[in-house]
């Protein structure tokens, strides 16, 4: 019996080194960019120390709390509370991991917002600041930027500050830290699903361009070119218009898509040239005009036009210039910010 409780003795012997060994068995290995769960077990002043079964605390500093301004780490966690986390930096000389909440909430933040584009949602939120480039808004919790030529109202940027925006997706680019929005897309596009192809609109000429003519109608911008003005040679829309003339148009093509209301007052001329020679006869005659060419547009898209129709001439692509802008580069603020 001495001998057996000797044996005893013997085989359950454990020392410090033995200890240790088995700690590194079954250490977890943390790398940056891990996603793990762990529990609040210390919140101090400006950060919380985190039990993420690392042989050391993990550390949170506030900064990375939320993707918001935090002002105390109580505002977001609480003691003994268990969630995920991100690992953002290896071990320190003391063993210590640095964590965060933030980059969590900027990944599905992106998630997010790339499906909104993806569904081509119309989202609305809040003006908090502008620049010389245009206004900011959050969406999801980042920053989005709505360029100055997409923001579609009269009153100066700087009273849009606190206005909520119905905005559109430009630009959804998270590699890049890009989040690029329209108000203007926005307004387009509600516009437009009150629009339809045939129909006569009065407008106002707002600028003129070698090409052709820009028309505001009720808020939106549509492109009379140059050449769905007459069916006559023109050498320039400014021999036939002026800024600020009202004009009687119609729709040939609506594209939400890309934001362009194309117009003509070539398919309303009751005879070819009336738009030089006879301005006031086309806009008498334009809502019957007008019914002809709806007319030979069902007929086409039955498959039965007859010989003769009149047809929109084609536009090159390339001359057809977007009724919103193109933004500069440089102008766009990170989504992120740092």
């Amino acid at each position: 019996m001495v001998n057996q409780k000797s044996t005893a003795t013997t085989d359950i012997g454990f020392t410090h080194e033995d200890f240790a060994a088995l700690l590194d068995k079954y250490d977890y290995h943390f790398s940056p960019g891990d996603i793990v769960p762990g529990t609040v077990f210390s919140i101090e002043p400006r950060g919380a120390l985190i039990d993420i079964g690392a042989k050391t605390a993990a550390y949170i500093p506030i900064q990375e709390m939320s993707i918001n301004r935090v002002d105390s780490p109580e505002e977001v966690l609480q003691s003994n509370e268990t969630r995920e986390f991100y690992i953002l930096s290896d071990e320190n000389e003391e063993g210590q991991l640095t964590l965060s909440i933030r980059r969590i909430e900027y990944m599905r933040a992106w998630e997010r917002v790339r499906q909104l584009q993806a569904e081509d949602a119309t989202v609305r939120s809040g003006v908090f600041a502008t620049n010389r480039g245009g206004a900011l808004v959050r969406i999801e919790g980042l920053r989005g930027f709505i360029p100055g030529s997409h923001i579609s109202t009269r009153k100066p940027k700087e009273e849009l500050v606190g206005e909520e925006l119905p905005l559109k997706f430009l630009e959804v680019d998270e590699e890049r830290n890009r989040l690029v929005l329209s108000h203007r897309r926005a307004l387009v596009e509600r516009k437009m699903n009150r629009l339809e192809v045939g129909e006569v609109v009065i407008g106002t000429v707002r600028g003129i361009k070698p090409y052709g003519a820009f028309i505001d109608i009720g808020g939106v911008s549509g492109l009379l070119h140059i050449s769905e003005i007459s069916h006559e040679h023109i050498d320039t829309p400014h021999s036939v218009f002026n800024v600020n003339d009202e004009v009687k148009v119609m729709i040939i093509d609506l594209d939400a898509e890309r934001g362009r209301i194309s117009l003509s007052t070539k398919q309303l001329e009751p005879e070819p040239g009336d738009m030089i020679k006879n301005r006031d006869l086309v806009y008498e005659k334009a809502e019957e005009m007008a019914a002809k060419y709806r007319e030979q547009l069902l007929a086409k898209q039955q498959g039965a036009v007859a010989a003769g129709a009149a047809t929109t001439e084609s536009l090159a692509e390339e001359e057809i210039p977007p009724a919103v802008e193109p933004i500069e580069e440089e102008e766009i603020p990170a989504a992120i910010e740092e």
